[in-house]
């Protein structure tokens, strides 16, 4: 899909848009459907079947607005038809209360850094304006749903304090035992209430896949079930902002391209990044940063899409994905199709992705070194996803030097706090990145979760029960 129509004005003036299935096989529904939802009933991830325009006078004035004000006037061009404008204001000026540092490294070249939210990682971007809208339609209706999430890392911190205390939403988040960090899990554990967390005995796309197959199972289909993380439209329209966020503070003339570096894992921020193109942003390419788990790279490179099971453990542990599921959004705005599997049943226009995108695979060995190079020649402390998404941009800049002299933007985003990674950069760097305030006091916090193997028998009977 991904069309482009173009009107003056914020928005073109168009139908209500709808959203449909990459698996092409349910109907288009509503955003509040779609939301609601979180995977679409034939198994796939729902899109949009037509991509807004955001006319160049209204991309021009983001230079003088503030996060929260481009938030509204970004996320009303898909909603306008389904909740006021001035409602929508006021979901994200409560949402967005926090600050969006953009670091100047050296010149042309920026770190995006997306973690001083309340959980000092990007998925604060999503999850609080996701949670605000999901309660916003629940009050409206009178009703009562559970959000059933898979996470890697930062993505169950998020959902967990953004979800926290509201009156008409329960939350489940699974996670790989021994793959979050020490700080990641105590963000989910030490809230109670509405929150529950469940260690799965396995890997995150075990996790994931776990959560997808309670989605479609008969025997929860009377259960009111949403997900949280990037198989949800949800997380990912509110991660189209903060792209034209950064272009807006570096674009002087106006006219600027710019390339942005995104460590990626399960593919959601990277996508987020795409529908913002769609839109009108003015990015020249992508770079796919990924660690180890190097499927993406390999696919770009040889056309052959190989799922990595299990996937690769690696510091950059957000990031340990064998099987992205938003690779069918982009395999879908390419003109393909690929199903839950990884199967790929129409093969998208791949000499057009080559063109949009440059991706890389970052060794730990390489990532570390990263964290001390970037410190000792910037003075900029990088986390692990951080330290991907530079050295890919690094990398990119030596292959494309002449492009680089031309004037062009490189943005690279920093996705979570190095604090979160406290003990890995003590190592590397001699000391202790200072704490985010919300960090201070959750070591005396006592922790509560539960363990489950990797069975989905035992998932959904906890979920019947409970």
């Amino acid at each position: 899909m991904g069309v482009r129509r173009r009107a003056s004005g914020l928005i073109m003036k168009i139908n209500r848009i709808k959203y449909y299935s990459t698996n092409q096989n349910a109907p288009e529904v509503s955003f509040r459907e779609a939301l609601l939802k979180g995977l679409a009933p034939d198994g796939g991830l729902y899109m949009p079947s037509v991509i807004p325009q955001i006319d160049r006078d209204i991309l021009l004035s983001f230079r003088s607005k503030k996060y929260h004000e481009i938030a509204s006037d970004v996320l009303d061009c898909f909603l306008k038809d389904e909740i006021e404008t001035n409602i929508l204001h006021g979901l994200c000026r409560d949402a967005y209360n926090f600050a969006v540092p953009l670091e100047k490294v050296t010149t042309g070249n920026y770190i995006l850094r997306l973690d001083q939210g309340p959980t000092a990682s990007f998925k604060d971007f999503a999850a609080r304006i996701m949670a605000r809208l999901m309660n916003y339609y629940m009050s409206a209706a009178g009703e009562r749903f559970t959000i059933l999430t898979a996470t890697s890392g930062d993505t169950g911190s998020a959902v967990a304090n953004a979800f926290h205390g509201l009156e008409n939403i329960d939350v489940i988040i699974l996670f790989p035992h021994n793959e979050v960090s020490a700080m990641q899990r105590r963000q989910m554990t030490t809230l109670k209430g509405n929150i529950r967390v469940i260690a799965i005995d396995g890997k995150f796309d075990d996790c994931q896949q776990m959560v997808k197959k309670a989605f479609l199972d008969p025997a929860l289909a009377n259960l009111q079930l949403s997900s949280a993380n990037s198989i949800n439209i949800g997380r990912l329209l509110p991660q189209t902002v903060y792209y034209f966020y950064a272009w807006s503070r570096v674009a002087a003339k106006g006219n600027e391209m710019v390339v942005f570096s995104v460590p990626s894992g399960n593919l959601g921020n990277l996508m987020g990044g795409i529908l913002a193109r769609e839109m009108g942003l003015p990015v020249s390419r992508f770079i796919i940063a990924t660690n180890g788990n190097n499927e993406v790279p390999e696919y770009l490179k040889t056309g052959i899409y190989k799922v990595i099971a299990p996937s690769f453990d690696c510091i950059s542990n957000a990031m340990n994905v064998g099987h992205p599921s938003n690779l069918a959004r982009i395999v879908a705005l390419y003109g393909g199709m690929m199903n839950e599997k990884g199967i790929i049943l129409k093969h998208p226009d791949l000499e057009r992705m080559r063109k949009d995108f440059f991706s890389l695979s970052i060794s730990d060995e390489v990532t570390r070194k990263t964290i001390s190079d970037s410190y000792k020649k910037h003075k900029a402390i990088l986390e692990p996803h951080g330290a991907v998404a530079w050295k890919c941009m690094e990398s990119y800049r030596e292959q494309t030097g002449s492009e680089a002299q031309a004037g062009q933007l490189f943005i690279s985003l920093e996705t979570a706090h190095p604090a979160k990674f406290g003990d890995e950069i003590c190592r590397l760097l001699g000391f202790s990145p200072p704490l985010p305030s919300s960090f201070e006091s959750i070591s005396e916090i006592p922790e509560e979760f539960i363990e489950f193997k990797n069975d989905y028998i035992e998932l959904r009977d906890y979920i019947l029960k409970h």
